[in-house]
């Protein structure tokens, strides 16, 4: 892509260019030897029940051959460029076991376990570490912290890296879960994990690559930015920060990953994109498919975050909410967890972030892992019928025992006629027929309903599971 920098940019990718000219000027000798990428050290989680890609760089033409603890062996030759990659199947969970690599040099990799891999990425909410902010805290962080210790969760976190060019490795390296390892983890990635490997009861890996204030054009590969035909993906964000600018956190933070074996993955990100509603919808799902193409292991679960209420200065956040909801409607394995009951008006990073990842973890529980007891998602809306007296009813997905405000009155309704013109609206729970009725006696012939349709609204509307219904609107205007 071609693109304007601003100097800084142009300073911080100088930086990254001196970095590789002083690794040529180590020798070429020293980096011709078997290497492996960070993904692959010690303490790693591998998927279990599945083939996994393992890769790396050598000579060119040399033999390499791989052989896993677990009894899996293959080989094969490093290509011209000195880039090896081949295939090994996976047992079901268990461990600890070693991994060997024989080329030019001998490599091993000690106490992997076998197990469910996930992917956390996304921005500032995803990236926000179990310790907090600066006067931004986590609910429970130090108890959580506290009982932390656990051989059978391994953590890895990928150092922030930007590229103009897709890069073939990140820093970082796994490690196991303990009070001081968890500390600096993503919140939000760690209280998944944490409830996926005690229900599963299996070991769990999570990788974390995340930066904050990054939007969703900076995490897709330029090939599918430009397939869309929208010069303002590449453009709008030229003169932005790195983590604003198409494709940079894709090239460092992503590329390296594809093909890692894993379940799935896991995003917390959209705030950045609030302004652009109408592009997120096209883009988020755009990245989705991106990401499931190039990863080449089928649709894997994507499960994601929508934003959580807070007063922004200009503009309505719902509508990039409403995006959100509208995308897990667009492909398959997609699943979305609501939070317009945790939001803080005053602040991007609500402080519950364990219902986040709890959530989150109810989604890949209930649909990858068999739990089919639990309720994963609220109330979601379906449709709506309009009464001789003026009345609206109101039917939703995922509420088949009706709903409950628990004991707060319902708020954030509000009906329209065909002027367009929205009033207040009192609604209330139809119990037997498992339905919501909205009216308000200024609107004799209402033709819509919104619902905590602003930036920071009451959350008032869940099912009787405790889980929070989206932020919705019955009708299209563009206003």
């Amino acid at each position: 892509m071609t693109r304007n920098a601003p100097a800084r940019r142009a300073r911080g990718l100088g930086a990254w260019a001196t970095i590789a000219c002083l690794c040529l000027a180590i020798g070429a000798d020293a980096l011709a030897e078997t290497r492996l990428p960070a993904v692959f050290s010690d303490h790693m989680v591998v998927q279990r029940n599945t083939e996994i890609t393992v890769w790396g760089w050598d000579e060119p033409g040399q033999r390499v051959s791989v052989r896993a603890g677990w009894g899996a062996r293959a080989s094969t030759k490093a290509g011209p460029d000195g880039s090896w990659r081949l295939s090994l199947d996976t047992p079901d969970a268990g461990g600890p076991f070693m991994l060997a690599v024989k080329g030019s040099i001998r490599l091993e990799r000690r106490d992997i376990l076998v197990g469910e891999v996930w992917f956390a990425s996304g921005q500032s909410n995803m990236d926000m570490r179990m310790r907090g902010n600066s006067n931004q805290p986590i609910i429970g962080s130090n108890e959580a912290i506290l009982h932390a210790t656990n051989d059978r969760i391994r953590l890895f976190t990928a150092e922030r890296q930007y590229a103009e060019t897709p890069m073939d490795d990140v820093v970082g390296a796994w490690v196991p879960a303990t009070p001081v390892n968890v500390k600096t983890f993503s919140a939000v990635g760690w209280f998944f994990a944490e409830k996926i490997e005690r229900l599963v009861d299996v070991p769990v890996g999570i990788i974390a690559s995340a930066w904050g204030g990054s939007n969703v054009e900076s995490w897709i590969d330029a090939e599918t930015l430009d397939a869309h035909g929208h010069l303002t993906f590449r453009e709008a964000t030229v003169d932005q920060p790195e983590r604003r600018t198409p494709s940079l956190m894709y090239n460092g933070m992503l590329h390296p990953f594809l093909g890692y074996g894993m379940r799935g993955v896991i995003w917390y990100q959209g705030e950045s994109n609030r302004a652009r509603p109408g592009e997120y919808l096209e883009l988020f799902p755009a990245m989705v498919e991106s990401w499931r193409r190039q990863w080449g292991i089928g649709d894997f679960p994507f499960y994601y975050v929508q934003i959580a209420p807070k007063d922004w200065e200009g503009g309505n956040s719902a509508y990039l909410r409403e995006a959100q909801s509208l995308a897990m409607t667009t492909l398959p394995n997609m699943g979305m967890a609501v939070t317009l009951d945790i939001g803080e008006c005053d602040q991007i990073h609500p402080a519950e972030k364990r219902t986040v990842g709890d959530r989150l973890a109810y989604w890949a529980l209930a649909n990858d892992y068999g739990f089919d007891a639990i309720a994963y998602s609220g109330p979601t809306y379906r449709e709506m019928s309009v009464a001789e007296d003026g009345r609206i009813d109101l039917v939703f997905d995922h509420a088949p025992r009706g709903f409950s405000s628990f004991g707060a009155e319902l708020e954030g309704f509000e009906i329209a006629g065909a002027d367009r013109v929205f009033h207040a609206a009192r609604a209330a729970i139809a119990p037997r027929e498992k339905k919501v009725t909205v009216w308000s006696e200024a609107v004799s012939e209402p033709v819509t309903v919104r619902y905590a349709f602003e930036d920071c609204p009451p959350a008032t509307l869940f099912n009787t599971d405790g889980l929070p219904a989206s932020s919705f609107r019955t009708d299209e205007w563009s206003e």
